[in-house]
Formats: C-alpha cells, sequence, structure tokens
C-alpha cells in the first residue's frame, strides 16, 4: 500500500497533443484512476488542425486545462510552454500516448523526501501492447565515442530483474517528474532540439547542477508506442542526426568531442550515405546530410527558458 506525501505538493501533469486527440483522451480518462488527488493536468495543444479543447473539456477529466498553440513547438518547445503556465511544486512530463497507474504518483514523490538531492524521478516503463514488456527500466551511459544511448531492460519480458531502484544516467520524456527546483536553477528543455535528444541534454544539465536522477522500480506506467519501430522517416533522420551531433557539442569537453567527430566522419557519415544511396532513399539522404551540416553552420547555444 502507498501513503500521501506528508506535503501533500501539487503535481502538474504536462501532456502533449498534437492531431491525436482520442489518444490524449485516453491517456487523460487513465487519470481519473490517479489514487493521489493533488495535481493539475496541462494539454498543449501544438497547434493540430483542429483545437480539440471542446473534445477534452467534455471528458470531465480531473483539473484540467488546455493550451493552444497556433504552430507545432516540437516536444522542448510545447513542454517549455506548458511549465511557464504550471502551478505545481513538481512537473510530471509525460507522453499523451501513456496510460498511467493508480499509485503512480505516490510512487514517483516518495524518494524526493527521503533525498533532497534527488531532482528527477522516473518510473519502469512497458509497452502498452505488450504489457510484460520493459521499454525503459533506466539509462546506461551515454557512449561519448558514439553519440548513442541506451535504455536499461530494453525489449525484456519483466520477471522482477530490475525491480531494484537506483540512481539513473538520464531521464525518460515519457514519464519524468521533475522538482520545480530544479527548472529555477537549471532551466527548461534546450529549445534548438525541438525533439530527440532533448531529455538527453536536460538530464545532463541536471547532473552537472548536482541533482539526481532516480529510477523508480515500483512507479509503473504503459507506453503505447510500438516495441518494434516503423520505417524510420526522413524527418527523423534529419533530427536524430543533427541532435546527435549537438548533443555531444554541448555536453563534451574538448577531447571527447574529437573522439566523436572521428568516429562519425570517417564511419557514421560514409555509413549513412552508402545506406540510404543503396536502398534508394534519396530523401532520408538528403535530411542526414542537412542533420550534418546544420552543425557547421549553427551554435550550440540556445536558451534554456
Amino acid at each position: 500500500m502507498t501513503t500521501t506525501p506528508k506535503s501533500n505538493p501539487l503535481v502538474s501533469l504536462i501532456t502533449l497533443n498534437f492531431n491525436q486527440t482520442a489518444i490524449t483522451c485516453e491517456f487523460l480518462e487513465s487519470t481519473k484512476l490517479l489514487t493521489y488527488k493533488n495535481f493539475e493536468t496541462i494539454v498543449v495543444d501544438n497547434g493540430s488542425k483542429e483545437d480539440p479543447t471542446a473534445q477534452i473539456l467534455a471528458g470531465n477529466y480531473p483539473n484540467v486545462q488546455v493550451l493552444v498553440s497556433p504552430t507545432n513547438l516540437g516536444f522542448t518547445g510545447g513542454n517549455n510552454f506548458g511549465m511557464h503556465h504550471a502551478k505545481g511544486d513538481f512537473i510530471f512530463i509525460v507522453n499523451n500516448d501513456t496510460e498511467v497507474t493508480p499509485d503512480l504518483l505516490e510512487r514517483l514523490l516518495a524518494p524526493f523526501e527521503q533525498d533532497e538531492t534527488i531532482g528527477v524521478t522516473c518510473p519502469k516503463i512497458r509497452y502498452f501492447h505488450n504489457p510484460d514488456t520493459i521499454q525503459y527500466a533506466g539509462f546506461n551511459p551515454m557512449n561519448l565515442f558514439t553519440g548513442r544511448q541506451s535504455a536499461v531492460g530494453s525489449k525484456e519480458v519483466d520477471n522482477g530483474q530490475h525491480n531494484q531502484p537506483g540512481f539513473t544516467h538520464c531521464a525518460h520524456g515519457a514519464a519524468m517528474l521533475v522538482k520545480r527546483e530544479v527548472i529555477e536553477k537549471v532551466g527548461m528543455f534546450a529549445d534548438k532540439f525541438f525533439i530527440y535528444y532533448e531529455e538527453s541534454d536536460w538530464s545532463a544539465r541536471i547532473i552537472r547542477a548536482g541533482f539526481k536522477i532516480m529510477y523508480v522500480a515500483d512507479g509503473l506506467i504503459y507506453h503505447k508506442e510500438s516495441i518494434t519501430m516503423g520505417k524510420e522517416s526522413a524527418i527523423k533522420v534529419y533530427y536524430h542526426t543533427r541532435n546527435r551531433i549537438l548533443y555531444m557539442r554541448r555536453n563534451t569537453n574538448f577531447m571527447q568531442l574529437m573522439a566523436f567527430s572521428l568516429f562519425f566522419t570517417f564511419l557514421t557519415f560514409p555509413k549513412g550515405v552508402m545506406k540510404y544511396t543503396l536502398k534508394g532513399q534519396f530523401q532520408h539522404l538528403k535530411s542526414f546530410l542537412r542533420g550534418a551540416f546544420w552543425n557547421l553552420t549553427t551554435s550550440s547555444y540556445s536558451p534554456v527558458s
């Protein structure tokens, strides 16, 4: 049995909607089952074709408000927009394609009362359509040679092998509870990322500021992302390539960046060009080249709100 945290802080749930109002309403429906009641929900509509406000408000979801942006601000800008309007002592960044479990907020709040250096907590994430399979049980360290990072427990059947809580190297953008003090000291997401690698960059900055990120093994959320990702889109190739390099530029020292640059230049780059050329994916090739060369002309610095 979980207990309500002693201080009973207000939690602001922030989720983004982009032409997925039905999915967003399924998420909001799941929040009706939350046993921790002191929360508000902010839905940021990221420039959808139709304003979802009326449909969302018709669902009578707990303490919900809809903020409508006329343009797509991306994952970074949309969540930052929501955070600017959040009143909570804690901010729960959560994907609209998830469904929460009833005691999730109590589980995620509990570690903050035990250790004041904790800045972020994340639950175990399982796949909604494969509910016994883990997507996230913490993150392994970023490989500073390749610029890649892997999730602990990824695609493993959950037999309790990751039931031990502990500090982790990175939060997961699909579900992360952030103490307001973190935002006040570190800032928000770096808008320059737009989407992909943004939580890795934020996590790195949070840890450098002296906060810890904790994986809470007994907190659970289900994510509707497919266990087998579909074909990689050209826009995904662009942001993954661009932001992989951008992350390294912002979060490594000179020698680490030189090692990564050599790896990318002499292995990743020719491999990517060859792969997309041989497959005849010329739009993907164009996106790959744009993502790489963007970093030669653009500063790595950006406001972090």
